[in-house]
């Protein structure tokens, strides 16, 4: 049964992208941030429903209220795809986010993702794309977008633990703008390249914002990097195997 709902979820998710991304295309250049940003929020929130109601995963954040009031830059984990859909459905609608310029190559979809002013990097670029991530962010930030980080820069999986780039610890350091880090439990529910989707509960955990002004690159990442890691480890983890045997038909 879990495999069956999870393919009709990608299926309605594939359909709903499809859905979305024409409006954008067509009008998302008449259209401001915010109501791009909208448009965005209500996708993430109609798939996360669907996710809900097809796969019995829901989630819970936690820690909201400690969002500051200005643009900010945010870390978050990165275990699954899920929390490339979730961060639009409750973060400010003006977002900006850091991503790997493949993903603008995508037909049609690429279209609609240029529509949101991504910070599109070529990881192979080296110095040239740090210099990319410096000015652009800069630049949104200043335009009042908060600026969201995988700082891992790829996923990885439950349990596992990879170092965070410096990138977006340069950019905190350079503009002085804080730093929120976001923990969460996904990759136990929704793994990496995986059909199924596992039921229960995301636990999502929002940090206190960690203060840039007065510290260097090295020290911001390495809070950022304690607080998630160490959160990241105190959240339940029910086994993805013990989940679809509680949904397993008797």
């Amino acid at each position: 049964m879990i495999a069956l709902r999870s393919g009709l979820f990608l299926a309605l998710m594939a359909l709903s992208v499809v859905a979305y991304t024409i409006p954008i295309v067509l009008l998302g250049g008449l259209l401001d941030v915010r109501a791009r940003g909208a448009l965005g929020r209500s996708w993430a929130r109609l798939t996360l429903g669907l996710l809900k109601g097809l796969c019995s995963l829901d989630y819970r954040v936690e820690g909201l209220a400690s969002l500051p009031g200005d643009a900010s830059l945010v870390f978050c984990k990165h275990q699954s795809a899920w929390e490339t859909i979730a961060l639009r459905a409750f973060l400010p609608l003006e977002q900006t986010w850091v991503l790997k310029q493949e993903l603008l190559r995508i037909p049609f979809f690429g279209a609609a993702v240029r529509r949101f002013q991504p910070i599109a990097i070529d990881r192979s670029a080296g110095r040239r794309a740090m210099a990319q991530l410096l000015s652009e962010g800069r630049e949104r930030l200043g335009a009042g977008r908060w600026v969201v980080i995988f700082p891992e820069g790829t996923r990885v999986a439950p349990g596992e633990v990879k170092p965070f780039t410096m990138g977006g610890a340069v950019l905190a350091e350079r503009t002085g703008s804080p730093v929120v880090p976001i923990a969460h439990n996904a990759g136990v529910f929704w793994r990496r390249r995986a059909l199924r989707k596992f039921p229960g509960c995301i636990e999502v955990v929002i940090g206190p914002a960690i203060e840039s002004r007065g510290k260097n690159a090295a020290q911001i990442n390495a809070e950022a990097e304690d607080w998630i890691n160490r959160t990241v480890a105190s959240l339940p983890g029910s086994a993805p195997q013990r989940a679809e045997h509680r949904m397993a038909p008797r």
